[in-house]
């Protein structure tokens, strides 16, 4: 795991056009992600709360699995444009480092 975000961290160091390129990408795809899931995850606990265990039957409890795997895509859309905007942020303001 260490060689893979030292591998990361390389890659967006040397290419900044990637890191700005990546970083636009995984912005659209963690606002897609995350577009209404709170809404959506409201509505899931409400039905539960309304009609007990008697949803599961009928695919409510996969459904909240499947809000809560959408959470965790999310996260790590949002952690992959943070490492992004911190190489670009260290690229820019630390110009004698560059190689």
């Amino acid at each position: 795991m260490r060689s893979l975000r030292k591998f990361f961290t390389e890659v967006l160091r040397k290419r900044p056009m990637l890191a700005f390129v990546l970083m636009g990408l995984s912005f659209v795809l963690f606002g897609l992600t995350s577009l209404n899931l709170i809404y959506l995850f409201k509505a899931n606990i409400n039905l539960f709360l309304d009609y007990g265990w008697m949803v599961v039957r009928d695919g409510a409890l996969r459904q909240l699995f499947e809000l809560l795997a959408y959470g965790y895509l999310s996260l790590v859309f949002y952690v992959v444009f943070k490492c992004c905007e911190h190489q670009l942020v260290h690229y820019f303001t630390h110009p004698e480092e560059r190689e």
